[in-house]
């Protein structure tokens, strides 16, 4: 069944509200920088991957994105190495 795309630009949205408005200034950052600059281009199974991030506590988030502690492999996939390349340059 093909997603109707009105669905996946909302999600979209939400996705880039949660990014910027996570609750610690570390992990707004993170994540939100990468969003604004990623997020429109996400298809389903990446956008996937960045929601499940988003349900990951802030202090997990900045110690996995920084390098500082590997993710569960759960969260090892092409969208989170694509997140943290993105902080490394």
């Amino acid at each position: 069944m093909n997603q109707d795309p009105r669905d996946l630009t909302l999600r979209r949205r939400q996705a880039l509200y949660r990014a910027t408005h996570r609750g610690t200034f570390e992990s707004d950052l993170l994540l939100g920088r990468f969003a604004a600059a990623h997020i429109d281009a996400l298809d389903e199974a990446a956008l996937a991957a960045f929601e499940a991030l988003l349900d990951c506590d802030d202090a997990d988030l900045v110690a996995w994105i920084t390098g500082q502690a590997e993710p569960p492999p759960v969260h090892q996939t092409p969208l989170f190495e694509a997140l943290r390349k993105f902080h490394a340059s």
